[in-house]
């Protein structure tokens, strides 16, 4: 979706643009996401910055400097240059979705559910796997809607123990648990560490700390070991949150966010969460 909407930005684009100026600003673009995926932030940054400078025209320019200030979690300057990539160019979408991320995890909740809605209802099949969407419904308090929204998840993400957890937590919080275990999505097996045992959590059949003895007790390396504590005290601290227990939470997530920082979406969830509760 996103490779198909850049490349139809980039050939719209290309009509305003000097072919001098174009080639120089894509080779700009193309060094930006090298570097990037590389890891390099700062060269990624640096290559962003002289695609916009070549071609203050160039939607994607724009929209490519956004998603390295992103990457960086510098947020309100992410914002700003997906603003400046759709004031340039209205048509392209990708940007409106992106910065619906970005307010996310500004905590702007409101301004995230404008923009993803906005997208969604450019893009209809989107729907379906737009599971960012559905947590920014869940942090709106429409619990009912971002049930509605997992639920739909299912298609893509059968195997996916996040989105089955998702889905109960929102019903959870608008129905109580027994309700919400009752009607509990079904899943494939997911292979990540801990992932099961989080299903087994929400199913009843697990307690929290069986959760993270799970994760502690895994033979990963240390990355890996460090992403599935993450993901254990992350989970354990929603849960928590749908069950009442607010102290429980707070000290789960915050073990997740300060302890054992990933570079996933799903950090900065539990960060706009802490922000939320107004212990950040």
């Amino acid at each position: 979706m996103v490779r198909t909407t850049m490349t139809a930005a980039l050939f719209l684009l290309g009509a305003y643009m000097s072919p001098l100026a174009a080639a120089d600003a894509d080779n700009a673009i193309a060094e930006s996401r090298k570097r990037l995926k590389q890891g390099d932030e700062e060269g990624a940054l640096k290559a962003a910055e002289e695609a916009v400078k070549l071609d203050p025209k160039n939607g994607v320019a724009w929209f490519t400097r956004g998603e390295v200030n992103s990457h960086m979690r510098r947020h309100e300057q992410a914002i700003k240059d997906y603003d400046k990539a759709v004031e340039v160019e209205p048509k392209l979408d990708v940007a409106v979705n992106q910065r619906g991320g970005a307010r996310f995890k500004s905590a702007d909740i409101k301004g995230s559910l404008e923009d993803f809605e906005a997208f969604i209802k450019a893009h209809p099949s989107a729907y379906d796997d737009h599971w960012r969407y559905g947590i920014s419904l869940y942090y709106a308090g429409r619990f009912e809607e971002g049930a509605k929204q997992f639920k739909a998840g299912e298609k893509a993400f059968g195997n996916d123990a996040e989105n089955a957890f998702f889905h109960y937590i929102c019903t959870a919080r608008k129905e109580g648990v027994e309700k919400a275990r009752k009607i509990l999505l079904k899943i494939g097996p997911d292979s990540r560490v801990p992932m099961m045992k989080i299903y087994d959590m929400i199913s009843g059949k697990a307690k929290p700390d069986e959760v993270i003895e799970t994760a502690e007790k895994a033979k990963l390396d240390k990355e890996d070991k460090n992403e599935a504590l993450f993901y254990a005290h992350l989970y354990v601290g929603l849960n928590y949150e749908a069950e009442g227990n607010a102290k429980k939470c707070e000290e789960h997530l915050r073990t997740a966010v300060e302890k054992h920082k990933i570079s996933h979406y799903m950090w900065d969830v539990g960060n706009v969460h802490l922000k939320l509760m107004g212990k950040k």
